[in-house]
């Protein structure tokens, strides 16, 4: 092996696989009262803002509350998502809010008219069959989706075990709460998967009704392989890029970057040897330096936040 193999195999070998961009969108439906409105937008905007710790970038996560979210914005909003995602993506939606069933449709209320369990399993169908999707349903009546959203790359979470299962749900405030709690990262490596965040939502929303000496009436349900592929936020230093523009610019250029490393490597039969090291090492190089910058950043955002490295 040459010098210069050697160097760019050290360099490779010190790098992590590039990873999977997750897109993620955030659905506030209506609660019916004025305060359960007012509280299902709150939930949706946590929800959200926790998840670009996984995304690295606002732009990766669409929220939709309030007026805003009708059946036609939902619709456009999964188009969008579906348009977005590519071999190697995650998409990651979630559904809050009041919804009901008459024995026959799932509704979830929105402004305007209701997005149905038939129109939501068919929009659903968008979203590229090959590319992983984690589906959170955190309304009443939820249970009665959860066969039919079922698909090979999906998991999907309910808060409810049935349709039956109609009363207002917990299950998205704790949902939420597991995005930035420490106590709901078990393995303490400080990125929250799905199998973690519903684990720690189903045990709470059991404690809280148990503190309130009430018989329970949700029952949180998941269906899927492999819950813990998705990682639904992340904590300590990486959690810092929910707020932090300069990190969130340095974490979308390397993972253009990364895109160039994977197109170079993906011709190295083509290229031949030669060549395929020549504009392999310039791209390496820069990835290698972006990295240092994001670690930097981290550290002095970290000292500023006192977040412990």
């Amino acid at each position: 092996m040459t010098a210069r193999s050697l160097l760019l195999a050290l360099l490779l070998g010190g790098m992590g696989e590039a990873g999977a961009a997750v897109q993620v969108l955030v659905v506030s439906g209506l609660g019916g009262e004025a305060q359960y409105d007012t509280q299902f937008a709150a939930l949706g905007h946590d929800i959200a803002v926790a998840s670009r710790t996984v995304t690295g970038d606002a732009a990766r996560v669409q929220q939709l509350s309030g007026p805003e979210a009708t059946a036609v914005a939902v619709e456009r909003a999964i188009d969008h998502l579906a348009a977005q995602l590519v071999p190697g993506d995650q998409a990651i939606v979630v559904f809050i809010g009041h919804a009901s069933y008459d024995g026959t449709e799932y509704r979830l209320n929105l402004p305007g008219p209701d997005l149905t369990g038939t129109r939501l399993a068919t929009l659903l169908e968008r979203l590229p069959a090959t590319v992983p999707q984690l589906v959170v349903n955190a309304t009443s009546a939820s249970g009665a989706l959860l066969g039919r959203l079922q698909r090979p790359q999906r998991v999907v979470i309910t808060a409810t075990q049935s349709a039956g299962e109609r009363n207002a749900t917990r299950y998205a405030a704790y949902w939420a709460r597991a995005l930035v709690s420490a106590e709901a990262d078990r393995d303490k490596d400080e990125a929250v998967t799905a199998a973690e965040a519903f684990e720690y939502a189903t045990r709470q929303v059991a404690e809280a009704f148990k503190a309130d000496a009430a018989i329970a009436t949700e029952h949180a349900q998941l269906r899927g392989a492999d819950p813990a592929r998705f990682v639904v936020a992340r904590l300590g230093r990486r959690a810092l890029y929910a707020g932090d523009a300069a990190l969130q610019a340095l974490r979308s250029q390397q993972v253009t970057l990364e895109e160039q490393l994977g197109a170079i490597k993906a011709r190295k039969a083509a290229l031949g040897e030669d060549r395929y090291f020549t504009e392999l090492e310039p791209v390496l190089r820069e990835i290698a330096q972006h990295d240092r910058r994001i670690e930097a950043r981290e550290l002095q955002l970290a000292g500023d936040t006192g977040v412990v490295p």
